[in-house]
């Protein structure tokens, strides 16, 4: 059974109370000692340490501090805010349709400078075509059994990437090689595609990499991210959206990028590649 956002809401503000119950004993405090320090009822302690009431940024820092352990403040933190939003699954977010997911990530593509992209799966949506993005949000409707707006989100989607182009933003993505092989629509919708891939590779705001099949893993592939200048990361997964903004667990997927990057062609060798699954369309 699919966990559901509530229920993966109330896990991890658990997990924050477990951690934050780890600091206090690692520190030799009891529950009592540590509400001292803090300046407030142990009854407040109580309910932190049982997840009934979440703690704010302020507490989070007073904890630390008590703690000696300041260090671990920002994650805590980070980990806090995102406690409602960690992972909302795809029903939720599609209930009244495609368009409504693409156009809720609009205000974070207008405040992001940097954007990474690591895709196994699929072109990824900045780099879409329209009828490569119909034929794959076709898909997801149907299996998910969204109501059909596929042509409202496709133009959502592609007004979204827009975003990512202007002004002084910067696009690098790294794609698996058989992200190009993968049939999405038909032949003509798919050589309109790759075609794409090698114009937007000229711009100067847009980096490709593609690793080849024959390349010597180092990181194995896995499930398509996104990261967010350095503040946010985005995993996509069957069945729900991951929110990452934990510092810690961002540079985790930020290391990933880099190591995927590492494994990646750019340039003419990524030209090549796209060039060959072009001519095995045919």
């Amino acid at each position: 059974m699919p966990i559901s956002p509530s229920s993966s809401s109330q896990a991890a503000r658990a997990a924050l109370a477990g951690r934050l119950g780890e600091l206090m004993r690692d520190a030799g405090l009891k529950g009592g000692e540590l509400s001292a320090l803090c300046g407030w009822h142990p009854a407040k302690t109580s309910r932190i340490l049982n997840a009934k009431t979440p703690p704010s940024d302020s507490d989070i820092r007073a904890w630390c501090q008590a703690c000696g352990a300041d260090d671990q403040a920002a994650d805590l933190i980070a980990s806090n805010r995102a406690a409602d939003s960690l992972y909302v699954e795809w029903r939720r977010l599609t209930r009244t349709g495609l368009r409504r997911a693409q156009e809720s990530r609009v205000p974070l593509y207008t405040r992001t400078r940097l954007f990474r992209a690591y895709s196994s799966r699929v072109v990824p949506g900045a780099l879409q075509t329209a009828p490569y993005a119909e034929a794959l949000l076709r898909t997801v409707a149907d299996f998910r059994q969204t109501p059909d707006d596929v042509a409202d989100a496709v133009a959502a989607r592609l007004a979204r990437s827009s975003v990512v182009f202007e002004g002084r933003r910067r696009f690098v993505a790294v794609i698996e090689e058989s992200v190009l092989r993968y049939r999405i629509g038909d032949a003509t919708a798919m050589a309109g595609q790759l075609s794409h891939l090698l114009t937007v590779m000229s711009r100067p705001s847009v980096s490709l990499g593609i690793i080849p099949h024959s390349a010597a893993r180092t990181m194995w592939p896995v499930e398509t991210f996104n990261i967010f200048d350095e503040q946010q990361a985005a995993v996509e997964l069957l069945s729900a959206q991951v929110t990452v903004t934990a510092p810690s667990d961002v540079a985790l997927y930020v290391e990933a990028f880099t190591r995927f990057a590492g494994l990646a062609v750019h340039g003419a060798a990524a030209r090549s590649l796209v060039t060959s699954a072009i001519d095995a369309l045919e």
